[in-house]
């Protein structure tokens, strides 16, 4: 009797308290909140919706106290408030879990409609739900969702929705001020010598596409190393692809990661820039040597072009030169400075970034025809004519 009793002033106790009126803090200002209170086992879950795709949830525990935060869909940032156990790495990967998954349910989606790699990332805590959102968007794109089949592209789409565009300008630019370059060079002989010509504009674009793919910021969606996996692998593994790049989802780089990004990226553009020569100097000598066994006249007018040297030179200059450029333009000056400041103006981000990428090519084309006659590779026109 005496434990029925007990039993009895405590089922009492528990239901006069669940009764308690909740504050929600910040929510109570909002306008015409719409809520939606998914069934959940204590403690509960609230869900309040509002305009501009705005999330506020409350979650309320078994005293009836409650933490608030807040996820701003548009990208703006939110608010994280509310009684915890603290700050840490684990409670972070839970907040932002928790947040993705209620913009993943506020638009109908499961986690499940996500590619893997990026699903995966949810589940770590590593993707805030800003990413999220940016991909559902880009894939209402036909354009846009064949690219997101491939992880590279899907990487640098999430991190730069401008990723495509910054790609056609460079090789746009790329491919006139290459011909236009040939043309100075060859002038009454440019439509004689379109194959060679032909031949140098295509290395070009492969040479700029990667200038623009490889320093590229990203959203590292790239699963965890094995067990087995070398110190020299782990280390460029956790190094950002852009030095520069503002770290996402609480990630965070050191100084040494952020210097390792540059050198990982010196290694792989000194690989493009001395095939792209190699191959590019290559069919040029084969041209040139085909005119001098037909045209026994033009023989002291055409010269070969080293091979090797100008290929390793130019490998070099791709590896310091434009690594080193190409990563300040897409990490300090397009990522910090002009998009911070006209993220709402993508016309006007495009047009300052077309401006910025085509004094960047111009300056490369100045530098290189510099470098190339201070190692020798090229001669200047008076030396030429000495």
């Amino acid at each position: 009797m005496a434990i029925a009793a007990v039993i009895s002033l405590f089922s009492a106790a528990t239901t006069t308290t669940s009764s308690l009126p909740r504050r929600h803090g910040f929510l109570s200002p909002l306008p015409a909140p719409s809520s939606i209170k998914l069934p959940l086992r204590s403690p509960s879950l609230t869900i309040t919706t509002t305009r501009r795709n705005f999330l506020a949830v409350s979650v309320s525990g078994h005293g009836g106290e409650s933490g608030n935060f807040g996820v701003n869909g548009g990208g703006e940032g939110g608010g994280v408030g509310g009684g915890g156990e603290g700050d840490n790495d684990s409670g972070d990967a839970d907040k932002a879990r928790r947040e993705v998954m209620m913009v993943l349910s506020q638009m109908g989606r499961s986690l499940e409609s996500l590619p893997s790699d990026l699903a995966a990332a949810v589940k770590d805590g590593r993707i805030p739900a800003e990413i999220v959102i940016r991909y559902v968007e880009l894939e209402k794109s036909q354009v846009f969702r064949w690219l997101l089949q491939f992880g590279g592209f899907r990487e640098r789409l999430l991190a730069d929705d401008l990723f495509l565009a910054k790609l056609g300008m460079e090789c746009g630019v790329g491919i006139f001020t290459k011909t236009a370059a040939e043309y100075e060079r060859r002038r009454e002989n440019f439509f004689n010598e379109l194959e060679i010509v032909f031949a140098d504009v295509v290395m070009a674009i492969i040479a700029d596409f990667m200038l623009v793919y490889l320093p590229a910021p990203t959203v590292s969606l790239q699963p965890s190393l094995t067990i087995g996996a070398g110190p020299i692998a782990k280390f460029f593994h956790g190094c950002p692809d852009n030095a520069f790049q503002v770290a996402l989802g609480g990630a965070s780089y050191s100084l040494v990661q952020r210097l390792g990004a540059i050198v990982r990226n010196s290694s792989k553009l000194f690989v493009v820039g001395t095939t792209s020569s190699l191959v590019g100097t290559a069919i040029t000598n084969i041209v040139i040597n085909a005119r001098k066994a037909v045209d026994t006249s033009s023989a002291a007018e055409a010269e070969n072009l080293p091979i090797l040297s100008t290929s390793v030179g130019y490998g070099v200059y791709m590896a310091v030169s434009s690594n080193l450029r190409y990563q300040i333009v897409a990490g300090v000056i397009e990522q910090r400075m002009l998009e911070p400041l006209l993220h709402k103006h993508k016309l006007v981000l495009s047009a300052l970034c077309f401006a910025v990428r085509t004094g960047n090519t111009y300056l490369g084309s100045l530098l290189w025809v510099d470098y190339a006659r201070w190692i020798g590779i090229q001669k200047a026109h008076d030396e030429e004519n000495d």
